[in-house]
């Protein structure tokens, strides 16, 4: 059912004020290495983009973000690299967006485009 379908945003990161913090400074004097390609397209240093926000509350699906230690609690048997984002069904969950594919991305059109293209359209279609 579709409407039972939701997209879970999973941060190569962990939830807390002193991770925050740290991630703050990983951004500000290491962005290169900072290791939540998810977070370094849809946050600029201190709070979520608008563009992203506005964008998320226009997808079809339901949208759930959660750190690593949350994701992990939930699924603790999931083994595929962090960040993605996944498609949740009555049937399980389905990676749409893996780590490699957000590393890809060069800017925030870049997400939007692949949401679309391999998490909202394509799951929908199983005959490919």
């Amino acid at each position: 059912m579709h409407t039972a379908h939701q997209l879970l945003f999973v941060y190569n990161a962990d939830s807390g004020a002193f991770n925050t913090l740290a991630d703050i400074g990983h951004k500000i004097f290491s962005p290169a290495t900072y290791a939540c390609a998810l977070c370094a397209i849809t946050h600029g240093i201190f709070r979520e983009k608008a563009q992203w926000r506005s964008f998320v509350a226009s997808l079809p699906l339901k949208c759930i973000f959660l750190h690593r230690g949350e994701f992990l609690r939930q699924h603790p048997r999931c083994q595929e690299p962090l960040p993605a984002v996944f498609l949740q069904t009555a049937d399980g969950l389905t990676c749409c967006l893996s780590a490699d594919t957000l590393r890809s991305c060069r800017n925030l059109q870049d997400l939007q485009r692949l949401i679309y293209t391999h998490c909202i359209n394509e799951p929908e279609d199983s005959s490919q």
